[in-house]
């Protein structure tokens, strides 16, 4: 991957274009945000900033996806200004405040309880498109694929002996997961308080690149054990994590159904660790690796 791409004059020149028949500008696009996979761009009107969004063509099928939640859930997203599926680009309005920021001001992590019931609800509604959401792109993380996908992440690493040697756990787990009956759909797969913005009162999930079509409860390994759990002091284990995710099951139907969370998060890494990979970046992998395979990274 080659960030420079997004700092390319011809490059830059067909977005500013592609912009421009958008919105009306009244001042200078900013780049605040490069990597080697996408980049963000703040564009500044008299309605206020709006912001841009390039991916490179593994993520394209991001557009896809907040097109479809954009349309049946507009009140967990800002408002979609402008798409292009074939370029991979978006124009959206402003969402806020980061609820990082908000939960450190606020020294509470309460509105996470807001936020999880309504991203279950959201993965609910979504429900029905999942098939054209695979069929645009959208990684195809199943209970089936991934014991043969972990064979090939742990070989493309150089994972030590026991990383293979994990593989029936890998496969048990799947099967006993499987056993709940919980359709399998769209997930965030990298849900945690720098994706959550605030504005007016409202919630608003973003950065839907890492998403992927799964076991829905694969999103609380990073939303709860590698987020919530820690606290605002990032101290591991120092919140009681049980009312984030009854907020998250209720949807689902309750209670009932935290044993198969607790599979599910630790699976969760499997699937993280497939579909997160970043070229050049196997210590992040193999953090996620140690996270299924010993607990803790």
């Amino acid at each position: 991957m080659d960030a420079g791409r997004w700092r390319d004059a011809a490059w830059l020149g067909r977005a500013q274009d592609w912009i421009d028949e958008r919105v009306e500008r009244t001042g200078e696009i900013e780049q605040p945000h490069v990597r080697p996979w996408s980049t963000v761009m703040r564009v500044p009107t008299s309605g206020g900033d709006v912001w841009f969004k390039a991916n490179d063509e593994s993520l394209r099928h991001e557009v896809v996806i907040v097109e479809r939640v954009s349309s049946r859930r507009p009140d967990v997203v800002p408002p979609l200004i402008g798409a292009d599926v074939a370029a991979g680009w978006m124009l959206m309005a402003d969402a806020g405040e980061s609820l990082r920021s908000v939960s450190g001001r606020e020294g509470s992590l309460d509105r996470w309880l807001d936020v999880l019931s309504r991203y279950a609800s959201v993965q609910l509604d979504l429900a029905g498109d999942v098939d054209d959401l695979l069929a645009a792109g959208v990684p195809d993380m199943r209970l089936a694929t991934l014991p043969a996908a972990y064979v090939k992440l742990v070989d493309e690493v150089g994972a030590e002996p026991r990383f293979h040697d994990a593989l029936p756990v890998v496969e048990a787990l799947c099967a006993e997961l499987d056993a709940y009956g919980i359709p399998e759909l769209l997930q965030h797969d990298d849900l945690h308080d720098g994706q959550v913005f605030v504005r007016d009162g409202r919630h608003l999930v973003l950065d839907w690149g890492d998403a992927c079509v799964s076991h829905p409860f694969f999103s609380m390994a990073v939303t709860i054990q590698g987020g919530l759990a820690w606290g605002l002091d990032d101290m591991e284990n120092s919140v009681d994590t049980t009312p984030f995710l009854a907020a998250y099951l209720k949807p689902f139907g309750g209670d009932d159904l935290v044993p198969a969370t607790d599979i599910a998060m630790r699976l969760g890494w499997v699937c993280r660790a497939i579909n997160g990979r970043v070229p050049g970046d196997d210590a992040s992998t193999m953090t996620r690796l140690r996270m299924f395979l010993d607990g803790r990274p």
